[in-house]
Formats: structure tokens, sequence, C-alpha cells
């Protein structure tokens, strides 16, 4: 994919949190620096329903895992849009209530075929694409019951979404992403990853694993938090979740 400049009226301000919260307190460890970004801005919404669009080309987004690809509008405004794999520039795009079972067309979960792969799906109505945006990602419909569409998630979970929700049909463009090596420890750095030190190499003030003697693969007998919690083989799911009504089956457990 050759390099281009990126559509300046598209593009935002990013400042770097590096892993932090709004307080200041960092959360997230091992983040910060990096490669000066402009933040894309993505239209996960695509509220234009009616009107056709053209791929204009596809582009590399440094904030995100998939391609996002610049479309114009009949009307000649451009967007971008998450770009799905085998979309290619020149092809045409619609955003309707019932579309064709294209890649790239957009359209409600009523009206989608049971069995398709779709991205990008809302998980309310007019609130933009929430679920499958990373590279190579998907969700299968699994089938309709009343105001609710049944989705697989990449999980293997299944869980209900109100049938008026859009989706975008195929799966998201860079699928090999996840076999992607970095090479060298610069190029982790350019990305805006931080060195990392083992847990069990740290005292166990620092880490559940600290402590112990010598090269211990766990300090402590029974592993805890800073503020003396368990921290393994411990559920961290928030108990009466709101959204856990909406879940039909709950993902399978890593073997």
């Amino acid at each position: 994919m050759p390099k281009q400049r990126p559509e300046k009226k598209l593009l935002g301000p990013l400042k770097k949190r590096a892993g932090r919260n709004r307080a200041g307190r960092i959360t997230v460890r091992h983040r910060g620096g990096g490669a000066k970004r402009k933040y894309r801005l993505i239209d996960f919404g695509q509220r234009r329903l009616g009107q056709g669009a053209k791929v204009l080309r596809l582009e590399y987004d440094p904030n995100r895992t998939c391609q996002i690809a610049l479309i114009e509008y009949k009307g000649g405004q451009k967007a971008y849009i998450l770009a799905p794999d085998k979309l290619k520039p020149g092809d045409s795009i619609e955003v309707a209530e019932k579309a064709a079972l294209k890649p790239g067309n957009r359209m409600r979960l009523k009206n989608i075929a049971i069995g398709a792969m779709v991205y990008n799906v809302e998980m309310q109505p007019n609130k933009g694409g929430k679920i499958a945006r990373s590279a190579g990602n998907s969700v299968e419909v699994m089938g309709h019951e009343g105001k609710h569409a049944l989705l697989k998630m990449p999980s293997s979970e299944i869980r209900k979404v109100p049938v008026d929700c859009f989706a975008s049909i195929g799966r998201l463009s860079n699928v090999e992403h996840r076999f992607e090596k970095l090479g060298k420890a610069g190029r982790a750095r350019r990305k805006g990853v931080r060195p990392t030190v083992r847990g069990s190499a740290m005292n166990p003030v620092d880490h559940p694993h600290g402590g112990g003697e010598g090269r211990a693969p766990i300090g402590l007998k029974h592993p805890k938090t800073k503020w003396g919690r368990p921290a393994r083989g411990v559920k961290t799911r928030k108990k009466r979740k709101q959204s856990d009504k909406l879940i039909v089956k709950r993902r399978r457990a890593k073997k």
C-alpha cells in the first residue's frame, strides 16, 4: 500500500496520556513515549442513509490495527471508515435499512441473513459501532429473537443486541496482524511500549508474583494484590453488571 498523506480535514490532535487515568495516575503499565501521531476521525456510525459512497483509497492508521478507507459520498463529503477485507479503491459501498450482502455495506441487523459475518456493530441504536473493530475481527449473526439478534463474539460468547442496530458486512482488513513480529525493542518503543520487567523479579509489595528465594516462578503461596486481595483464579467481572442479562452463553475458557 503506497504511503500517502492523510486527509487534512479529517485529522485531530491526539494528546498522550501514557496509560494514565483522568487523575493522572498510571493504571496501565509499560506505556509512554513513541512516535508523534494525529488522530484520524473515523465515522463509526455512518448515518448517511441512502447515500452511496465511493472508496477513494485505503490508508494506514497508526492508532488502530486495521486499515482505514477514505470514502466520498455523492454530495462530495469525505469520511474515514474502517476498511473490511477485500475492499479496493474504486469500490462502492451503501448504507441503508437493507442493502446487498457485500463487504463494506451497512444495514440493520434485522435485515442481515443468519450466518453472515459482520463488524463495527452497534450495541445501542444510533450510538455508533462498538463491537468488532480491530484487525481481522468479525461477529457471526446466529439468529433473530423478537427485538434482539443473537451474535457470536470473537471470544465465543453469544449475546443479544437490538435488531435496530446497524452493522457492516464482512470482516476487517489486516487479517494477519496477529502473526506480526516486532523484531526489535526499538520498534516497540516507537509504538509507545516501554520496557517490561517480570513480576517474579519484583518484591511482593510491587507485584502479586514477587518474592521467593532465588528464581521462583511465583513468590507467595497465595498471590495477592498490593491491597491484600486474591490475585489468582479469582473472577474480576462485576456482579450484577447491567449487560449480563443480554449474554446468552458465556465464552469458553481457554485450555
